[in-house]
């Protein structure tokens, strides 16, 4: 049987949604107060979800101190007080929307886990507004 186990996590970044081949216009037409050229931030909350079978001799589907230090290596120090268009190079050619970072996170988290686990990332921009990957 497969259980899944999850673990909460949260950081601080700026960014700013735009398309550099559309003018100022464009750009606010399509992304609103998030298209400020001068940036805004968000306090993302994350739940990370490991899917897989329970291990008969630790009775841990992951251990959650490794899943903790993973997310912390992987996304917490190099995402959290950054500015994501500008300091992580995950978003140097990619819009960070929260789909875009919501994927970024699962790239991060998804080769230091055994091929066998399962992963979905939930990231929250704010309260109302949060994204799953994969669907």
């Amino acid at each position: 049987m497969k259980v899944s186990v999850f673990r909460k996590a949260h950081f601080n970044a700026a960014h700013r949604l735009f398309v550099p081949e559309w003018d100022d216009e464009k750009n606010s037409a399509v992304f609103g107060l998030c298209s400020n050229p001068k940036f805004h931030g968000h306090n993302y909350n994350l739940a990370v979800k490991v899917t897989g079978e329970v291990d008969e001799q630790t009775g841990f589907v992951i251990d959650l101190k490794v899943l903790k230090d993973i997310i912390k290596t992987n996304v917490l120090l190099p995402f959290d007080h950054k500015n994501l268009n500008l300091e992580v190079d995950d978003f140097k050619n990619t819009n960070p929307t929260a789909e875009n970072i919501a994927i970024a996170i699962y790239n991060r988290i998804k080769p230091h886990l055994k091929a066998d686990l399962e992963l979905q990332i939930r990231l929250y921009e704010t309260e109302r507004n949060f994204v799953e990957f994969p669907a």
